[in-house]
C-alpha cells in the first residue's frame, strides 16, 4: 500500500451565484472575488499497489488519530493474517506514541517502508492526488462548495469512480530493472 495524505483542502462557498459564459461577451465563467471560508479538510488515502483500489477518508485534521483511523479501515479490508506493507513518509502521525501504540496491539500486521526525507516522488500515492487534483478536485486549495458535507460527499464519490476503474500504476525505471534482473 502507498500512503500519504493531501493536506489542506479549503471549502469556500460563494456570496453571490455564478455568471455563466455568453457568447461574444463573455468567454469564461465569472465569479464573486468575495467568499465565505467553510473550513479545510485532509484526505489520508491509500493505493493498493497490486490492483489499484484506493481506501480514503474525508479528515477535519492529520493528527494520529486520524491516521490510525485509516489503519483500521486497512486492518478490516484485507484478510486477517497477512502483513500489509505501508510505503509511506515520516511524518509525525505515522510514528507517533499514538501510533506505535495502535501498531503495537496488531503485532506483524503492518510493515513500514518509509520513503527518504524529501524524497516522497517514489511513493505512488503522489499520483493519486495528482489524478484526484485534475478530475474532481480541481483547484485543490479552493474547492466551492455549499457546506463541509457537500466538499465530503464529492470526495468519496470521487474516491468510489476511482474504485469502480482501478488502474495498477507502475514505475517505468522500476520495470525496466526488473527486466534486466531476467536476463
Amino acid at each position: 500500500m502507498s500512503v500519504d495524505k493531501k493536506p489542506g483542502g479549503q471549502a469556500i462557498k460563494n456570496t453571490a451565484p455564478d455568471l455563466p459564459p455568453s457568447p461574444g461577451k463573455y468567454p469564461t465563467l465569472a465569479r464573486d472575488h468575495e467568499y465565505i471560508r467553510l473550513g479545510t479538510r485532509s484526505i489520508p488515502a491509500s493505493l493498493d499497489l497490486h490492483d489499484g483500489h484506493v481506501i480514503a477518508r474525508v479528515e477535519e485534521r492529520r493528527r494520529s488519530i486520524e491516521f490510525i483511523g485509516l489503519l483500521k479501515e486497512l486492518d478490516a479490508y484485507y484478510p486477517p493474517g497477512c502483513t500489509i506493507r505501508l510505503i509511506l513518509d515520516n511524518h509525525s502521525a505515522h510514528t507517533s506514541k499514538e501510533t506505535r501504540g495502535y501498531l503495537a496491539t496488531r503485532p506483524n500486521r503492518f510493515r513500514y517502508v518509509l520513503t527518504p526525507t524529501h524524497g516522497s516522488w517514489p511513493n505512488l500515492a503522489e499520483t493519486l492526488f495528482g489524478k484526484m487534483a485534475r478530475t474532481f478536485l480541481k483547484h485543490i486549495k479552493h474547492i466551492r462548495a455549499q457546506s463541509l458535507q457537500e466538499l465530503h460527499q464529492r470526495i468519496m464519490k470521487g474516491i468510489d469512480e476511482i474504485n469502480q476503474m482501478p488502474v495498477v500504476h507502475r514505475w517505468k525505471a522500476f520495470q525496466a530493472l526488473e527486466e534486466s534482473d531476467m536476463i
